[in-house]
């Protein structure tokens, strides 16, 4: 893909918001949204490291990450966040035609409340038969759920929303793709839509424009939210030592 810039080995995506959009739309694919406490996990994490390494897209979404490539590189590269990539997708009228859509959701609670929003709220069709609700998945590894596949055969929906946790979306979006017949757009923006259906506190667009999305977080749950952002941290010295290249992953 033109429009891209490979930092710690992930070809991340650098052209405009619209342009991704059409070209998800259209071409399907694995898009991820790598969060800086996701990419300081990257030694650590083989599998992981596959996942975002190999994603058809891979968002700007780290704030702390654009800021590093910004501060030491030209030309400067933009921040695409998946919060802002789900509120412009979630517009596009190809997600409002029946059976267009499937979602992975992380509760049975989650999910009423999220397909209340999208019926009530954006006019997507979605019944409980177009979800699936998510196992405990191992924290590390390879992850393939032959149940999610079947079901995602017998409807072929055109996107599979994943709408679980950061760490463990990426390594099932890239299972997904492994394994399904056709080619769907598998998006992996996690916890997005729950800031849109306040099951997370709101981030507004100033915020989010600010590369501030993570401290309106904080601000609304500090104890689940301040130990997470602190582990960021380690991506500082992770991006000064690879700059570009992969970091290498213990075994």
């Amino acid at each position: 893909m033109s429009n891209t810039h490979t930092i710690l080995g992930i070809p991340f995506y650098t052209g405009s918001l619209e342009e991704i959009i059409e070209t998800v739309v259209h071409d399907g694919g694995l898009l991820v949204a790598p969060s800086g406490p996701g990419l300081a996990t990257l030694p650590d994490a083989p599998a992981y490291q596959q996942s975002v390494e190999h994603a058809d897209v891979a968002l700007t979404d780290s704030g702390l990450l654009v800021l590093l490539w910004n501060l030491t590189h030209r030309p400067r590269i933009p921040k695409i966040s998946g919060y802002l990539f789900f509120r412009t997708l979630i517009q596009h009228t190809a997600l409002r035609e029946q059976g267009a859509t499937f979602w992975i959701m992380p509760s049975e609670e989650e999910m009423h409340i999220n397909l209340a929003w999208l019926n009530n709220e954006q006019g997507i069709p979605v019944t409980e038969d177009d979800c699936y609700v998510a196992p405990h998945y191992p924290a590390q590894g390879e992850l393939h759920d032959e149940t999610l596949v079947q079901l995602i055969e017998q409807r072929r929906p055109r996107f599979v929303f994943n709408n679980i946790g950061g760490g463990i979306q990426e390594r099932l979006g890239y299972g997904l793709r492994q394994q399904l017949t056709y080619r769907p757009a598998i998006i992996c923006t996690g916890a997005a839509i729950a800031f849109f259906t306040g099951q997370q506190a709101n981030i507004p667009g100033w915020a989010d424009k600010l590369h501030l999305g993570w401290l309106a977080r904080i601000a609304a749950d500090p104890r689940r939210y301040l130990p997470r952002y602190l582990a960021a941290v380690k991506l500082v010295p992770l991006f000064f030592r690879f700059g570009s290249q992969s970091p290498r992953t213990r075994t």
